[in-house]
């Protein structure tokens, strides 16, 4: 489920990502288009994490909107 939310909701959660990471500009954005695997190459470059605390910080990030989407949709 938490693939689908970053491919499918990309366009809705791309501000939750600028104001969590926000080093990430527009562009970048832009380059990563909802692939987990280009966010965490982007996340590592910018912030300097490694592979294993990026993917820790994504699945996080993923659980939180999840939850956010469900909670809209209870509405």
């Amino acid at each position: 489920m938490q693939e689908d939310i970053l491919k499918g909701k990309w366009k809705q959660i791309q501000g939750d990502v600028k104001k969590l990471w926000g080093r990430l500009t527009d562009d970048d954005l832009t380059v990563i288009e909802g692939n987990r695997d280009k966010l965490a190459g982007i996340l590592q470059e910018r912030y300097g994490y490694t592979r294993q605390a990026v993917e820790e910080k994504i699945a996080e990030f993923l659980e939180d909107m999840e939850t956010k989407f469900e909670m809209r949709e209870q509405r």
